[in-house]
């Protein structure tokens, strides 16, 4: 394998456990958030390397890819939010901070990683994370859903801009149980009416969704480049009632 594959968000659910994932398929890994506890730890946890940075701060996105070293083989943003508020309750605080986090954060950690990306003596491969929400309209998710729809424009745009060299997908889950949706799937009541949407009826796990994208970043999906990868319990296209 050519060069070691950055996930920033690597302390969060899904970050966290891709990352224990790779590490046990043998690959290296540089680890980038905000928690610098929690960092270390895994750090120590996966033998890799770390770097301390605010996906709300490009001089720390910039500095986490120096800290990686080159070249690199993929890249992952698994940071994001969940803000959920009505419009009439949205600020334009709230649009920036989300637009930040999930779309701007993403493609400022692409254009500082590029040259390692490209470095690779393999096709290297970048991650991204939409939501199922933009695919289907749902009410006060008027600020996440207009994030994430650019994050499903950048992953196709900079899939034409890097090829043949990199690689650009994103993985579009439903409803998770990580500790960023806790406020959503602590309700228990909450948690079961909403799994009963899905064809599938329960809500993803971190695991579900580690997988999608450990698929994306490795050969065994050497052919895939562009592409949005609903993991979503079937909620994005199928219904089985009405």
């Amino acid at each position: 394998m050519s060069g070691k594959i950055i996930i920033f968000g690597a302390t969060g659910g899904v970050g966290s456990t891709l990352a224990r994932k790779l590490f046990a398929a043998g690959h290296a890994l540089h680890l980038a958030a905000r928690d610098a506890t929690k960092l270390t730890a895994l750090g120590a946890e996966f033998s890799a390397t770390t770097s301390v940075m605010d996906a709300l701060e490009p001089a720390t996105i910039q500095q986490a890819v120096t800290d990686a070293g080159s070249p690199l083989k993929g890249l992952v943003w698994a940071i994001g939010s969940i803000n959920l508020k009505p419009l009439a309750r949205l600020t334009e605080v709230d649009f920036e901070r989300d637009f930040r986090l999930n779309a701007l954060g993403a493609a400022q950690a692409i254009a500082a990683a590029a040259p390692a990306l490209k470095a690779s003596t393999t096709t290297a491969s970048i991650v991204l994370f939409s939501s199922v929400a933009v695919a289907q309209g749902f009410a006060a998710h008027a600020s996440i859903s207009m994030a994430k729809g650019a994050v499903e424009g950048l992953t196709r745009a900079l899939a034409a801009e890097l090829a043949p060299k990199v690689r650009v997908n994103a993985v579009a889950p439903s409803l998770t149980r990580t500790p960023l949706a806790a406020a959503l799937t602590s309700n228990e009541q909450m948690a079961s009416s909403i799994a009963a949407l899905h064809a599938l009826p329960r809500l993803g796990e971190a695991e579900d969704i580690a997988n999608a994208a450990a698929f994306l970043l490795l050969d065994e999906s050497a052919w895939i480049t562009g592409q949005i990868l609903p993991v979503d319990g079937g909620r994005s296209r199928v219904r089985t009632k009405g």
